[in-house]
Order: C-alpha cells, then sequence, then structure tokens
C-alpha cells in the first residue's frame, strides 16, 4: 500500500519542513517535497494533516497522500462529466451523494466532481484514476468501467468517514472476472432481490452475475420458443431486460447458463422422449440423449432465443456432471450412444468423444451470436479424440469426478480458467453431502485465485491464464434458507472474495479489522 506511510518517510528523508509540500496540479501527479521559498505568508497547507488512505472494500490498491481538508459533498456541488458516455456514471453517483448533475460542463467551480475520459487505449479499461484536491474531486479512467469504480470508491468513502481524503488514488482490478453465480433453477429468486444483489455487487466492483436458470428443478424464465418448458415460477423476459439493464449501468455482465446434456430435467419432463434411458431402458435422471436429433435442436433453440435476451459477451453451457459418463463402462450400458459416437466420429469414438462433440455444438452456436463460451471442468476430458475447443473456458469446480483432472493439466494447454473453487466459493443451501456454508473469514485469510482446487495453490507461472473467481449459491435443499438468509449469509463471503480478486497481494487489515469496515460501509 502506498500511502502516508511511504509519504511520510520522503519528508523524513529530505528534511523538508511538513508544511511545504506543493500539489502538482488537476493532472492525477503525485505531489512531491519542494524546497522552501520565503513566503510572506504560511502555506494553508501547513494545518492540515497528511491524510489516509481511503478505507474501502475492495482496498484501493495505490494511494499517494497530500496535504488538504479533503472533499466533503454538499448540496451547491455539482457533478460534471467531459462526455456524454458518462452521463449514466454522473447521474448515478449524483443521486447518490446528493449533488446537482450538471452535465457536461467546461467550467471548473468550487465542490465539483468531475468524471472525465483519458481513452488510453493501452491502459485497463478497468483502472481509474482519483485526484481529490483544491476542493474537488476529479476521476479520469480510460474506460466508463473505471471511471465508474472510481466512483464506488468516493461512494465508499463518503458512507464510511463521510469525507474523502486529500490525494491521489490509482487503482485497477488484478483479476477480470469477478462473479457471484446464482441457481435460480432449483430454487426461485425473485427479480427485486436479484436487482438488490447487483447494487450490491455494483458497489463492491464486481463485474458478474450468472444466472443458472435451467435444471432438473425447474426453468425459470419465459420463452418463446419453448414454452412448454417454462416453470410456474419464474422471470418474465420483461423483468429479465430490467435486470440485464440495471446491470449494465453498474458495469456488470449477466452470464446466462442452460447446463446441457446434464440438468435438463425441467425440459425433459415436457419432452419425455428425448431422456436418455440406459441399455435395460432405465431412464436417466436429468440427462437428455445426445445421440437424437430433437435435443440439439431444442437446446440450440434456446441458446439463440437467450442470446437476444442477455447481450453481454459471456455464455455458459455447463456440461458438468452427464451421467452417461458417471458409470464404469459407459458404451456397455448407453449402446445407442457409443453407436452414435462411432458413426459421427469413426469406430474408435467412445461416448466421451460424443459429449465432447455436443459441448463443442453448443459452443458453436454461442459463438455465432459473439459470445465466449465456458464450461464446468467436469466437462473436459483427457482422452479421446474429440477435443473441447480451445476458446471454451474452463469453469473449475470440483476435482472428485471420475477421472479428475488437476487444474495444472487445463492451464498448461493454454486455457483460460475461472475459479470456482467449491473448497471456499460454494454456498450450498442445506449443506448436502460434504458442503459447509463458506466464512468470509477462511476466503480471506487461506483462499487467492491461484487455489483452484482444494487448498493448494497452482504455479505461479499460471497466474495470467486465471482470469478471475465467482462466488457460487446452489439451491440444493431450496428451503433451507429465505431469500433475505441467503443474503445475509454470503455478505461477507463476496466482500472478503472481491479483496482477493481486486488485490493480489496479502491483505493490510486483519479480518478483524476487514469485518469491522464491512459492518462500517453497510
Amino acid at each position: 500500500m502506498i500511502g502516508a506511510v511511504a509519504a511520510g518517510a520522503l519528508v523524513a528523508a529530505s528534511g523538508v519542513g511538513l508544511g511545504l509540500w506543493a500539489a502538482s496540479g488537476d493532472d492525477g501527479g503525485s505531489a512531491g517535497p519542494r524546497a522552501a521559498s520565503p513566503a510572506k505568508s504560511p502555506s494553508p497547507s501547513r494545518s492540515y494533516p497528511l491524510s489516509k488512505a481511503p478505507r474501502t472494500i475492495p482496498a484501493v490498491r495505490e494511494h499517494t497522500a497530500e496535504r488538504g481538508p479533503g472533499w466533503r459533498p454538499a448540496k451547491d456541488h455539482r457533478v460534471v462529466v467531459d462526455d456524454p458516455a458518462l452521463a449514466d456514471e454522473g447521474r448515478l453517483t449524483a443521486a447518490e451523494l446528493g449533488l446537482a448533475y450538471a452535465g457536461e460542463k467546461g467550467d471548473r467551480r468550487a465542490g465539483d466532481l468531475r468524471l472525465e475520459l483519458n481513452r488510453d487505449a493501452g491502459a485497463n479499461p478497468e483502472s481509474y484514476t482519483m485526484t481529490v484536491r483544491d476542493g474537488r474531486v476529479t476521476v479520469t479512467a480510460p474506460g466508463e468501467a473505471g471511471v465508474f469504480y472510481g466512483t464506488r470508491t468516493l461512494k465508499q468513502e463518503i458512507e464510511g468517514a463521510g469525507a474523502a481524503p486529500e490525494g491521489v488514488v490509482r487503482d485497477e482490478p488484478a483479476k477480470q472476472r469477478r462473479g457471484l453465480m446464482l441457481d435460480t433453477a432449483r430454487k426461485f429468486y425473485t427479480a427485486d432481490w436479484i436487482e438488490d444483489r447487483i447494487r450490491e455487487l455494483g458497489d463492491l466492483k464486481f463485474n458478474e452475475i450468472g444466472l443458472h436458470f435451467s435444471d432438473d428443478q425447474g426453468f425459470r424464465v419465459e420463452s418463446d420458443s419453448h414454452p412448454e418448458i417454462v416453470s410456474a415460477q419464474h422471470l418474465t423476459k420483461a423483468q429479465v431486460k430490467r435486470i440485464v439493464d440495471l446491470a449494465e449501468s453498474r458495469h456488470i455482465t449477466v452470464v446466462p447458463e442452460i447446463d446441457s446434456p446434464g440438468h435438463l430435467g425441467a425440459v425433459i419432463a415436457a419432452h419425455p422422449d428425448l431422456q436418455l434411458r440406459d441399455a435395460d431402458g432405465d431412464a436417466v435422471r436429468g440427462a437428455i440423449d445426445i445421440s437424437k436429433p430433437g435435443a440439439a435442436e431444442i437446446v440450440d433453440d434456446l441458446l439463440d432465443e437467450y442470446a437476444g435476451l442477455f447481450p453481454g459477451g459471456q455464455w455458459h453451457l455447463g456440461g458438468d456432471e452427464y451421467q452417461a459418463l458417471v458409470v464404469s463402462d459407459p458404451e456397455a450400458s448407453f449402446p445407442g450412444l457409443a453407436a452414435a459416437a462411432r458413426e459421427r466420429y469413426g469406430s474408435g469414438a467412445t461416448v466421451e468423444d460424443l459429449t465432447t462433440g455436443w459441448l463443442n455444438d453448443r459452443a458453436a452456436t454461442v459463438r455465432g451470436h459473439d459470445r465466449t463460451p465456458r464450461a464446468w471442468n467436469d466437462g473436459f476430458f483427457r482422452g479421446g479424440s474429440v477435443r473441447a475447443a480451445k476458446d471454451i473456458r474452463v469453469a473449475y469446480w470440483t476435482g472428485k469426478e471420475i477421472g479428475a483432472r488437476q487444474p495444472a493439466e487445463y492451464l498448461s494447454e493454454g486455457r483460460e480458467v475461472i475459479n470456482h473453487n467449491d473448497e471456499f466459493l460454494y454456498y450450498v443451501l442445506g449443506e448436502p453431502l460434504t458442503f459447509v456454508y463458506p466464512t468470509g473469514e477462511r476466503i480471506y485469510e487461506q483462499w487467492t485465485p491461484r487455489v483452484l482446487r482444494g487448498t493448494t495453490a497452482v504455479p505461479e507461472r499460471y497466474d495470467d491464464r486465471i482470469l478471475g473467481g465467482s462466488f457460487a449459491v446452489w439451491g440444493d435443499i431450496p428451503r433451507a434458507q429465505t431469500q433475505d438468509q441467503v443474503a445475509a449469509g454470503i455478505r461477507l463471503p463476496l466482500r472478503a472474495t472481491v479483496q482477493k480478486l481486486w488485490d493480489p497481494d496479502e491483505p493490510e487489515l486483519s479480518w478483524a479489522r476487514f469485518r469491522n469496515l464491512a459492518d462500517e460501509l453497510g
């Protein structure tokens, strides 16, 4: 953390008096010592102590301390922007802080909060600089998301301390994907509740919310192409659009997931002819028969339909726990799948190959809508003649499946990975099997994005291929908690997760102090 300690050390080393620090203008530059000049009257800065770094979650990466009064919002202060693209950020922040939104203005007034785009093509678009100086605040960033995150830092400072400290914040996230996934299929969440989580996520600088809205227990989004599969409790398309619009205003991508070829019980209930059956004719729960053309048709219909509803660039294909592959001899247990594999891929092809081909076909469908596909790690296989497409990102959650592969295997292949480690990041309602509700303390003290499986980190050389992580709420026993209990239960884990995704360094605060800060900030 670069803050008061570093700045104070410079003062001590230079021997310059405490009141003689120079401000370097509104360009976000660092303040530095200068030689004393024979001024007739003391500098106003003599009356102010050196500022301290903002207290926010996640913590800012760098703060250069200065001397000055800081900034407090007042009714006569304005929010101004230098680009019409920042109107949404400007209006939102003005409303939150009780300021007047003045739009694009070239003049500078006392008390102004100014939002600026510098459009630096080489910089992280989520980075920002926030300068508090001379009674004004300027947030500058190369992209709109960075400006938004700067306003989130300012909002937290005002909510926690009532003022923003003098000085310069330079901040950016370590990881590009910072998410929360909600299983809305097994437990229905209302649109209002989801919108509340989006507001919470935005203030914490998360940038994804995943909606797993199709599973054996329910299909929770209105469908025009296949209304017969939709559960009685569901989100209308109008509600989803409001959710997506709110998320976009907070620079959050909504990542939809229609899990296949397993977890399709709600679809199969309306289309029993598509259910997978084994060699004895017994139905396999939740599994669709991928040898039947109708199976691909209905799933692609849904993927095509929802591409217009979820415009973000990410898409989750699922791919996990296909029950045809959890038996000792898939070819003997499912001769129909084995025959289809040989027909498509040759005499030595396996059910595993056919399943990988299914994943690749669904990836091609969403790729046709300019989406980047991802799938759960147990949808990727070591052997076989068919390999999963290179651009399918790995959502790594478990190492308990048959033939489980270590995370380093995916990374060494050059795949990009998103961390969903079920040891730390899985909030499974009712705590079935061996799951226990994760705590913020354990995430804060023991987890990092490189801890993909269990408690052991992968080598540092793979860090760049780990795009980020996502906390996940699963509804295995949906009535175990109410919506309000879920919101309360994930509150501290979310804050710990984003701290570790935003800043790769060891947290400066102890867990007790971090928890107290979370309580102060609300």
